[in-house]
């Protein structure tokens, strides 16, 4: 066992009331996660509370983080990968989960003290002790994220929260790895006690010890949905719940749980063993695994935006009110930055400003800060917030003589170190950059549709770019919460450029006939969030013209395609593409009968086949520095299969025969 007197990741101290303290700081990491040292120490700390409880030295025991913010977001993922079987998994579970079940038995009253992040094992944790007291800090947050890493809560969380919140909160909270608010997670039963800031917690906790506060479980009427057979009709209202989200074959994990909670909820105790049986499986599955590489992925993103620049964006002005331009001013806002918002018709900015509101809904929960967000986004119809910006986003039209001429105009006005950045999406940035005084300033700032919604950007390096803009576009973009990706200047850049034979070979499916309702069907069938068909309509079928173009794809004169933008037939936008669209959906006509499903798995990877193959030139070329980057920037820019890890890395680790369909279907 540990000595308690050489812990690396916590901290125990006795104070002169009999009150320990354990304060979790792990070594040399900015966040508490629970890797295999601090939980070795975690059960070096239970033995030594257990001994002071026979021995009348400890009175109380009290978990807090010693981290400013956060208290722990959850288990390292990093160190799953060392347990590459069931049989070690159970192991080291079951070692785990005795820590906590001898936490929950211990005679002295045990707090938990919770500001900022309490996910995945950190919850798991909290709901082991006897009391829960949380700060009222906007960033304070509980939630099981598991989920979305093809797993579900493995540290007995399934039954303990369950059991304190009822099943009716608790099983949606774990089926969509969301967050709550310490108020919501106080209304659920997951904290009992509220606290202004973290200067509170440690005195809550003393006179939580001193009162031997203990939490009671959820009431009669919230505990009603476990028992038969209320708890069958739920599991049933769940599993279809969650098929509408997502398909059992691509995610496993949250139908698993509802078996294991429609199976053994009835008695919370067995439901602990039954869980650690159905969670091994999942950590050691193919999509548990490929989610992992994709948060992998989303931390190597992140590690694009340098550590130490003294650069922090805080006015950022937009040119181009329309859709794209005032949703980027939108989200800045939203990240708490001051926006001015520029374009030629005073009418659009107003229209731009106005669309804003729903975001602002969303994001913030009450009336005064809706309004702080509404204040901080200014309409400057003629730029005269440009000089005091310290980003100057172009979203204008997608023509190269229209952005030269507008960043002639502005140049000289910018203020020293200020980026200046395009979000053209094809263009390359040279040509943009070629009548500047200094075209080095120049790089992309490449945002994708919706912005609220996709989580990435491309930061774009032009021939002449300097790397010192490059860092600043990243350190930008990490600042209002998206993943940077530093791609070459190119035709398409990344994210275009492999979309584009994607979308294509579809749409020539289309024109030769295919349904595309079953083109569409096998892309989902895939993975995808949605078909070739549906997104290109999204996108609108004029930007899939341009970009064809650009990309040198686009099918010949005459096709279906240019026919419909010839007659207005955008897509979405309009109204009417290859779909009637209402009420912001696709009409989809059903189909005559159910497609055979080995048909719609073969066609689904013929249809992906052109994507992963312009995935494997942008590698070759050096678009981006790695194969690995190729995946996170098509999972996180266009949504490609999550659970398959990346189009490279399905590619590499797929059968023989699926890969040779892959590439007849690429070269054809």
């Amino acid at each position: 066992m540990t000595d308690i007197n050489a812990l690396r990741d916590w901290r125990f101290s006795i104070d002169l009331q009999g009150i320990a303290w354990a304060v979790f700081d792990r070594e040399g990491e900015s966040q508490n996660s629970l890797g295999r040292r601090a939980l070795e120490e975690l059960g070096a700390i239970v033995e030594r509370a257990e001994q002071g409880a026979r021995d009348k030295s400890i009175r109380g025991l009290v978990f807090i983080s010693g981290k400013e913010k956060g208290f722990i977001v959850g288990a390292d993922v990093r160190e799953f990968e060392q347990l590459p079987t069931e049989r070690e998994v159970i192991d080291n579970v079951t070692l785990v989960n005795a820590y906590l079940d001898r936490i929950e038995r211990l005679p002295i009253p045990v707090v938990c003290c919770i500001n900022g992040f309490c996910l995945g094992g950190g919850l798991e944790l909290a709901l082991a002790c006897h009391w829960r007291i949380a700060t009222r800090d906007e960033g304070t947050r509980l939630g099981f994220p598991e989920v979305r890493l093809g797993i579900f809560p493995g540290f007995n969380g399934t039954a303990r929260s369950i059991r304190q919140a009822g099943a009716l909160a608790a099983m949606p909270m774990m089926l969509t790895g969301s967050m709550v608010r310490a108020g919501a997670a106080r209304g659920m039963g997951l904290v009992d006690e509220l606290v202004p800031s973290a200067l509170n917690l440690r005195w809550a906790a003393r006179k939580a010890v001193e009162r031997k506060r203990k939490s009671k479980p959820a009431p009669l009427w919230k505990d009603l949905a476990r028992q038969w057979p209320a708890r069958g009709w739920l599991a049933n209202k769940l599993r279809t719940e969650t098929a509408k989200k997502v398909r059992k074959e691509h995610y496993p994990a949250p139908f698993r749980l509802i078996d294991l909670f429609e199976t053994h909820a009835g008695n919370l105790e067995g439901m602990k063993g039954a869980e650690t049986r159905a969670f091994a499986p999942l950590m050691v599955g193919d999509t548990s695994r490929n989610l992992r590489r994709v948060f992998k992925l989303s931390e190597m993103l992140k590690a694009q935006a340098p550590k130490n620049l003294n650069f922090k964006p805080l006015r950022v002005h937009v040119i181009g009110a329309g859709v794209m331009g005032a949703d980027i001013a939108g989200w800045c806002v939203a990240s708490g930055m001051e926006v001015s918002l520029q374009d030629v018709s005073a009418e659009q900015i107003a229209k731009g400003i106005a669309a804003q509101k729903k975001l602002f809904a969303r994001k913030f929960k009450t009336k005064a800060l809706r309004a702080a967000a509404a204040a901080r986004l200014i309409a400057d119809p003629k730029g005269e917030h440009i000089p005091r910006a310290d980003v100057v986003i172009e979203a204008v039209v997608e023509r190269l003589e229209v952005k030269q001429t507008l960043f002639k105009s502005i140049e000289d006005k910018l203020k020293p170190g200020a980026v200046m950045a395009t979000n053209t999406s094809s263009i390359m940035i040279e040509d943009i950059a070629a009548p500047l005084v200094d075209p080095g300033r120049l790089i992309g700032i490449h945002f994708f549709n919706p912005v609220a919604q996709m989580p990435l950007v491309e930061v774009i390096k032009g021939e002449r770019s300097r790397n010192e803009e490059i860092e600043k576009g990243c350190a930008f973009v990490t600042a209002i919460d998206k993943f940077p990706l530093i791609v070459k200047s190119s035709p398409g850049f990344l994210v275009n450029r492999v979309l584009g034979p994607y979308m294509m070979a579809a749409l020539q499916r289309v024109e030769r006939g295919e349904p595309k309702e079953k083109i569409d069907e096998a892309a989902r069938a895939f993975g995808m969030p949605m078909g070739p068909v549906e997104l290109a309509d999204t996108v609108g079928l004029d930007v899939c013209v341009s970009v064809g173009n650009i990309l040198k794809m686009a099918p010949a004169g005459g096709s279906k395609l240019d026919q419909m933008v010839a007659a207005g037939k955008l897509g979405k936008k309009s109204g009417e593409g290859f779909y009637v669209w209402k009420d912001g959906k696709a009409q989809k006509a059903q189909p005559q009968a159910l497609w055979d499903k080995g048909e719609l798995d073969r066609l689904g990877r013929e249809l992906v086949a052109p994507l992963i193959r312009e995935g494997e030139r942008v590698r070759d070329e050096r678009i981006v520095e790695s194969a690995d980057l190729v995946d996170a920037g098509v999972i996180f820019g266009t949504g490609f299969a999550p659970f398959r890890g990346g189009p490279l890395h399905y590619l590499a680790n797929e059968p023989r025969s699926n890969v040779e369909v892959l590439h007849r279907s690429a070269a054809e």
